[in-house]
């Protein structure tokens, strides 16, 4: 405990708290409005979208827009916690007390691990339930299409439209290096949703214009043909197919490593899981970052002056680190730069400047 004081914890601990969720409802009542905004103009070009299902998928998409804001409310509330202990020259008197930096700001980096651990463990799979919901409205309404593919344990499973229908193309595996899909099964539906026809074929590839299916089996017409060559038009491309996997975001961090072993099995990309994973992971100790950086920032003594600029630094600093985390995850993807690399950079740089800055400000 803070020098032997469990009441000066618990004090600090609410401040912060107390801070923070108002910190956080007004960042997320900006958000939400700006939201529902920006779906009304998106539904103006559409007709029948009711105004209900505009805020419904405005609340859908919040909890997610949360977890993006989520560094910048804990960043803002240490900065205002701190900056309130020393307007009301509290902290002076914690000080004479014989209370170092590290000590009182011990609260804080406590309710910064906690909402960290909370956001990776009960935030998340909350919030990637209700964005597949909202992403499932959008295709509805505003887009008026869906997911291109989908991958689970049975292999990937391909949609696209048909002259009078639509196809349901299945395969078990699948080489990226020559956009191959082997054990290839193709359903063949009309609008009413009726089966018309099947084929089977031990490969396909995706060419430009039509799928390339080979030695494939016709079942039509209550009969079976053998082709050597069958042609599908295709308006797929191989961009349109890797846009159209699941977001990570829509999957929950207790469900990520079950996914990415699919996506291993079925030979697609998961460099974008694998690090969305460890970011998550390192998402608590970044929120411990923020809380340095604030303090770093912000416990300038009020005779010094300059409390405001410093105040400033610090908030530019925290958008600073959230536009590096985007890039090097950007590089992550990419595959420029190693999977930890990207996801742990932001937290553990973050981690070294504060307790580096603080280091240098305080006694100790």
């Amino acid at each position: 405990m803070i020098g032997g004081s469990s009441t000066l914890f618990r004090y600090i601990f609410r401040r912060f708290f107390g801070s923070f969720g108002v910190i956080m409802a007004v960042l997320m009542g900006v958000v939400y409005l700006f939201t529902v905004i920006d779906l009304m103009r998106r539904a103006a070009s559409h007709e029948g979208v009711p105004f209900r299902t505009i805020l419904a998928m405005a609340a859908l998409d919040l909890p997610e827009m949360t977890q993006v804001m989520l560094p910048f409310g804990v960043l803002f509330s240490a900065i205002y916690t701190c900056w309130k202990l020393n307007k009301t020259h509290e902290l002076v008197v914690i000080r004479a007390a014989g209370v170092s930096a590290w000590q009182f700001l011990s609260p804080m980096l406590a309710a910064a691990l906690l909402t960290g651990v909370l956001a990776t463990a009960v935030l998340n799979p909350i919030s990637s339930t209700l964005l597949a919901k909202f992403e499932q409205l959008d295709a509805l309404y505003l887009r008026h299409n869906s997911n291109l593919v989908t991958v689970s344990r049975t292999g990937i499973w391909l949609r696209q439209p048909t002259q009078g229908g639509y196809a349901l193309i299945h395969s078990g595996t699948f080489d990226e290096s020559e956009w191959r899909l082997s054990g290839v099964t193709v359903f063949f539906f009309d609008n009413g949703d009726n089966f018309q026809s099947r084929i089977d074929s031990p490969v396909a590839y995706l060419k430009e214009g039509y799928w390339e299916i080979r030695n494939a089996l016709v079942n039509e017409h209550n009969a079976a043909t053998r082709e050597e060559v069958r042609r599908l038009p295709t308006e797929l491309t191989a961009q349109k197919i890797e846009e159209s996997f699941a977001d990570p975001d829509t999957i929950s961090f207790w469900s990520i490593p079950d996914y990415i072993h699919i996506m291993e099995e079925t030979g697609f990309p998961t460099t974008p899981l694998h690090i969305h994973f460890q970011a998550l992971l390192a998402q608590p100790f970044l929120f411990m970052a923020m809380v340095l950086l604030a303090a770093t920032f912000s416990l300038r003594p009020p005779r010094f002056g300059g409390t405001g600029g410093m105040i400033v630094l610090g908030v530019a600093l925290g958008f600073f680190i959230f536009f590096m985390e985007s890039m090097l995850h950007a590089f992550g993807i990419s595959q420029k730069i190693p999977v930890y690399l990207a996801a742990w950079t932001p937290a553990a740089v973050s981690l070294l400047l504060g307790t580096t800055a603080l280091l240098h400000l305080e006694d100790g």
